[in-house]
C-alpha cells in the first residue's frame, strides 16, 4: 500500500480567531454538563460573552476541571460511605420475611381444611 504523506497544518491555533460552529456547539454541550454539577464547580463565564477561540479555550479547560473535580469528589464521598458501612452488622431481614409467609400459608391451609369438614348449612327460602 502507497504510503500518502500530509503535511502538517500551520497556525492551527489563533487565540484571537472568533468562535467557529464547532466551537459553540462544544461550549454549548459543555455548560449543559456545567449546569448539572453542584454549584459550587459552576463557573461564572457566561457563554454568549466568549468570542474567540482563546476565550473559548479557557471556558473548556475550566468547565473539564471542574468535571473532573465533581467525580473525583463524589467517588471519594462513595468509598468513604462504603467503609463505614462495612463495619455493620447484617440484618437478615429475609430470613424473617420467609419463615413469617411459610406461617401464614399454613394457617391459610388449616383453615380452609377446617372449612371442608364442617357441613354446608344452606339457609331455605321461606
Amino acid at each position: 500500500m502507497a504510503v500518502i504523506k500530509v503535511p502538517e497544518p500551520r497556525g492551527v491555533i489563533d487565540p484571537n480567531r472568533p468562535v467557529n460552529a464547532l466551537l459553540k456547539a462544544q461550549i454549548e454541550h459543555l455548560h449543559e454538563a456545567e449546569r448539572a454539577l453542584p454549584l459550587k464547580y459552576r463557573s461564572e463565564i457566561y457563554i454568549r460573552a466568549i468570542q474567540t477561540e482563546g476565550e473559548a479555550a479557557e471556558y473548556i479547560q475550566e468547565i473539564t476541571e471542574a468535571i473532573h473535580a465533581a467525580h473525583f469528589e463524589a467517588e471519594e464521598k462513595r468509598r468513604r460511605g462504603a467503609a463505614k458501612r462495612r463495619g455493620k452488622p447484617v440484618i437478615s431481614i429475609a430470613a424473617v420475611a420467609d419463615e413469617r409467609a411459610e406461617r401464614i400459608a399454613r394457617n391459610r391451609a388449616a383453615a380452609k381444611k377446617s372449612q371442608k369438614k364442617s357441613p354446608n348449612t344452606k339457609k331455605s327460602k321461606n
